[in-house]
């Protein structure tokens, strides 16, 4: 079996690629999230990502841009009620369409692995679009290997971020100041 694993980050990824590897599932990674602002981050994510695929010997496939003016505009609320149902949608519709289109068996997401998401709202997403595009979504509850993730991400290196991603987040987030320090940031 075939898997495309959307990942978030390489912190994310490290406990999903785990157990995926300890069950004996093959699978690819997928790197698609225009949510992560400012561009500088969604870089540093992406770049940090690849160390963590590099470090597993997976394929990362790259999708994308970073759409930061895109979330800046309030059109998401009429359209999807808050910026993270926009968020997960977005990201999800774009995975599971994709692992339907290049022949995968399944797919699933990092984002089941930290405790600070919406769990239940993204496993509906992934299984709404699981239906709409005729793929398999396998369901896991990465949560209890989050600290474990973050600590073995830790140990080769990766970048770990202090905010989910996007703009809003950043904006709300107490380490603000020093995520942006040692960047310039254009208006």
């Amino acid at each position: 079996m075939t898997m495309l694993l959307h990942a978030c980050c390489g912190p994310c990824s490290m406990y999903p690629q785990e157990v995926l590897r300890e069950e004996g599932t093959g699978y690819d990674m997928l790197w698609f999230n225009p949510n992560i602002h400012p561009e500088f981050e969604w870089n540093r994510r992406l770049v940090n990502l690849g160390k963590a695929a590099d470090h597993y010997g997976v394929k990362l496939i790259t999708e994308g841009i970073c759409m930061e003016e895109y979330w800046k505009g309030k059109t998401y609320i009429e359209e999807f009620g808050s910026r993270c149902v926009m968020c997960y949608d977005i990201r999800m519709d774009f995975t599971a369409k994709y692992a339907a289109e290049h022949g995968y068996d399944s797919f699933t997401t990092t984002l089941l692995v930290s405790p600070y998401q919406q769990h239940d709202l993204i496993a509906k997403t992934c299984e709404d679009k699981a239906l709409k595009y005729g793929v398999d979504f396998r369901y896991y509850d990465f949560r209890e290997g989050f600290r474990k993730g973050q600590n073995m991400a830790r140990e080769i290196g990766l970048y770990r971020q202090k905010y989910c991603g996007c703009i809003f987040s950043l904006e709300e987030s107490e380490f603000r100041d020093k995520i942006y320090s040692g960047f310039t940031v254009t208006e």
